[in-house]
């Protein structure tokens, strides 16, 4: 029971808002939801709309109905030290709970109890993830084969989407990135209604989102045998610190370790300042989540564990390459959950 496995310290009640947590702990998957966590009783409190898909998905939980804001049938249910998730709770939200609490508790930041647990995964989690995984893959694949050059971006990532979703996705992780030439020298570009030319790359980044979970991959391609040389040896750098970063990738390793495997590579083959993001983040019901992989993470990674590995190099005005694996990490190393090959592959 994942609610049983709730740090508590010294507080006699967690008040649960993110519904991703909210999910995670109970298995709600509607809009309207909080869970209050104490010592000796865990309560679920929604209102109308949702009783019925309460009562078929919510476990080990008193399920409760309440008013459409919950935040009243919440406060005449907690007293002692409380506490709040200070990360997506709102002020005017909490100042209204402690409004209505009034001192019957005593409100504190409980940090991230639950996204702590989420960090580790469960073996049903891992294949979930895993599921999520192939799926993309499949998706892509399929795009691919209708090619590249002369479809616009826009073009590609909807027939991605779509194709996603065709394959069983209930939703696309993420808006898809299809980022072609010069364009790829932006990490977080948005697909334009531009034709992708040949003899270029074509970054694309995507994942699917299966039974709550997400997946997370990039890959770059080319268009055609006449990249520039310069894109061509980019290319080959990026792929090499990112199979020295994945070979690296087990348990009890740092973050900021493992980003600065390959950071110095990058740096000392004139692209430091064209890496400009960390090494990876995790990934489960959220497609970025704890833990970290950068230079300034705190974080040591721990069986369990799905993280991506994704270094790059963007070039203004020029080109950009990102190569993103989605690892379980284990004890020993890790499990790649990313099928498709890293080789550079010519898609016209």
């Amino acid at each position: 029971m994942r609610a049983g496995r709730l740090a508590l310290g010294d507080l006699d009640a967690l008040v649960v808002t993110n519904l991703v947590n909210v999910r995670y702990l109970t298995g709600y998957t509607g809009s309207n939801g909080v869970a209050v966590v104490s010592r000796d009783r865990r309560l679920f409190f929604t209102d109308f709309r949702y009783m019925t898909q309460a009562g078929e998905q919510v476990a080990g939980f008193e399920v409760a109905k309440g008013e459409r804001d919950l935040l009243g049938d919440v406060a005449e249910a907690i007293s002692g030290r409380v506490g709040f998730e200070d990360a997506s709770l709102s002020v005017r939200r909490l100042e209204r709970l402690r409004s209505l609490a009034g001192s019957s508790a005593e409100l504190v930041p409980a940090g991230d109890l639950v996204e702590a647990l989420r960090a580790v995964k469960e073996p049903g989690e891992i294949e979930a993830v895993r599921a999520a995984a192939a799926v993309a893959d499949q998706a892509l694949s399929a795009v691919l084969e209708r090619g590249l050059a002369g479809r616009t971006e826009h073009d590609v990532a909807v027939d991605l989407e779509h194709q996603t979703r065709l394959l069983g996705a209930e939703a696309v992780s993420f808006d898809p990135i299809v980022a072609s030439g010069a364009h790829g020298a932006l990490p977080h570009a948005a697909p334009r209604p531009q034709a992708i030319p040949g003899d270029v790359f074509v970054t694309i980044d995507w994942g699917a989102k299966l039974d709550g979970y997400c997946s997370d991959c990039t890959r770059t391609f080319a268009t055609g045998d006449g990249v520039a040389e310069e894109a061509l040896e980019g290319y080959e750098l990026v792929r090499g610190v990112q199979q020295a970063s994945v070979e690296e990738v087990r348990a009890d390793r740092g973050g900021r370790e493992l980003d600065a495997v390959g950071r110095a590579t990058i740096d000392d083959a004139g692209h430091g300042e064209h890496y400009g993001h960390g090494l990876g983040h995790g990934v489960g019901l959220e497609v970025h989540e704890g833990p970290t992989l950068s230079p300034r993470s705190k974080d040591t990674l721990a069986a369990g564990n799905v993280v991506t590995v994704e270094p790059g190099i963007y070039v203004p005005g020029r080109f950009g390459v990102r190569i993103e694996d989605l690892v379980v990490v284990t004890d020993d190393g890790c499990d790649v959950l990313s099928s498709l090959p890293k080789q550079l592959t010519v898609v016209s």
